[in-house]
């Protein structure tokens, strides 16, 4: 048995910057990973997909007219938009590997790992053999899977997930996608602008039930004007293969069965963390109702020196958060500070065409939770830079403490929408109030400008 300092699990966006600077910190340094290095968002999420996304909005651009120019004649070549997907994730891949061979202390192991013990780690090494491993500080950074609902007859039809469509060497003809919130919306976008006849079954009232229902609408109305039909409220009772070697699903909405027929099937229904194979139970660590591993806010287990980070504990499921998880053990553990993950923010983006951009507390959280608040709203089509550049899709929302005039929350449902709420976020950590970014001066004309409008809205109300 090899004995570490410290032994990671998991080489995503938590373990590997975690693994470098441990090691270069002076303690000897596993990390393990049975696939590849980088996790989810470089070889599946983020990386491969904005990267397909920014092919796709180039094909749709082709297709305006209202800039005045008309492009006559283009075509989809989907092999060299997937080969240009792949150049880029494995530039990103192969660099995270080489950092972490270059790096003195650690030694990268390729293999699928599970406790054996009290921190004792066993491990099937992928070119054969195995290899038992030891340390007094253990990360888990297995990240998450997407979750196989079940579904009557789903495992006899050739199913996609958000990994393996990332692997088509050819265009869908149609594509029937279970889930409509933000990965199925990313795939719907993106592959009807690629040319596919895209469906998504919805099983809530509506698509990103978590989001205010202004955003849902808005969402649903420029995916529907761009020909993507959206069922909500649908009820999935199967799934089965056609005589012509199609995908239907048959689904019951508003009482009545009805079939979807596609020649794919992507089901993006939700995650689920990667800790079945862990034998966790084997070192103490516990896991909740649904296979997360359980943290205090300080991202430690219930078995002392064993932390997780990442996908695989509860919360949020994002890549920055996974960077920043890393970020509060290091600085606890080699600083010997009080870094908690309690209170941080918590900025996500859904890279849609308007993006959504989201930070602290939306409009329906800020109402649920009894908050004496305003509402700053301003469309899209008020905001300078995007009719300058034909982009008036979508509204920017704030929401304010009455009492502070300190923004509790924002909302951009727009071009660059990410950018702005970025923003606005940053106003929010520097305790900015409402009136100050309503007289802030902003370069013109930028997207970011229209934060004096938005504001100006609450002084109008």
């Amino acid at each position: 048995m090899k004995t570490y300092d410290a032994i990671i699990i998991g080489s995503g966006q938590a373990g590997t910057p975690l693994a470098k600077k441990l090691a270069k910190a002076g303690k000897k340094t596993a990390i393990i990973e049975k696939r590849f290095v980088g996790g989810t968002c470089v070889n599946d999420g983020c990386t491969p997909t904005k990267t397909l996304i920014a092919s796709a909005r180039m094909a749709y651009m082709a297709t305006r007219k209202d800039l005045g120019v008309e492009i006559k004649d283009y075509k989809i070549d989907f092999p060299a938009i997937m080969q240009r997907k792949e150049n880029i994730v494995l530039k990103s891949r192969n660099g995270g590997q080489k950092g972490l061979e270059e790096t003195e202390n650690l030694g990268l192991i390729f293999g699928d790992a599970s406790f054996t013990g009290i921190k004792t780690v066993s491990i099937n090494l992928n070119d054969g053999g195995e290899e038992e491993l030891t340390a007094g500080l253990i990360f888990i950074d297995t990240g998450a899977k997407t979750t196989i609902p079940e579904i009557d007859g789903i495992k006899t039809v050739p199913y996609l997930t958000s990994t393996t469509i990332l692997d088509l060497k050819e265009l869908p003809e149609s594509l029937i996608i279970i889930g409509g919130n933000y990965i199925g919306l990313e795939f719907g976008q993106m592959f009807s602008r690629f040319g596919s006849k895209i469906t998504i079954l919805e099983k809530g009232k509506r698509i990103m039930s978590k989001e205010d229902e202004d955003v849902s609408e808005t969402v649903t109305q420029f995916l529907t004007e761009e020909g993507i039909t959206i069922i909500s409220d649908a009820e999935i009772s199967k799934a089965e293969k056609s005589p012509e070697e199609k995908i239907t699903v048959t689904i019951k909405k508003d009482g009545q069965q009805q079939q979807v027929t596609a020649s794919h099937l992507l089901i993006a229904a939700g995650r689920s963390p990667q800790t079945k194979t862990l034998n966790l139970d084997k070192t103490g660590v516990e896991v909740d109702e649904k296979g997360y591993i359980k943290v205090n806010d300080k991202l430690e287990t219930t078995a002392e020196g064993i932390y997780a980070m990442g996908d695989v504990k509860p919360g949020p499921a994002f890549t920055h958060i996974a960077y920043n998880d890393h970020l509060v053990v290091l600085k606890n553990l080699l600083e010997n500070a009080n870094v908690s993950i309690k209170g941080r923010p918590v900025p996500y983006c859904m890279f849609t065409d308007p993006q959504l951009g989201r930070i602290g507390l939306s409009e329906d959280e800020a109402r649920k939770q009894g908050l004496d608040i305003k509402v700053a709203k301003l469309a899209m089509s008020h905001v300078a830079r995007a009719v300058e550049t034909d982009e008036t899709k979508g509204f920017m929302k704030a929401v304010v403490d009455a009492k502070t005039d300190q923004v509790l929350g924002a909302t951009v449902l727009g071009y660059e929408g990410g950018e702005v709420m970025s923003v606005l976020q940053m106003a929010m950590q520097g305790k900015i109030t409402a009136h100050q970014l309503r007289e802030n001066i902003f370069a013109h004309p930028t997207l970011s400008e229209s934060i004096n409008n938005l504001f100006m809205t609450i002084e109008e109300a």
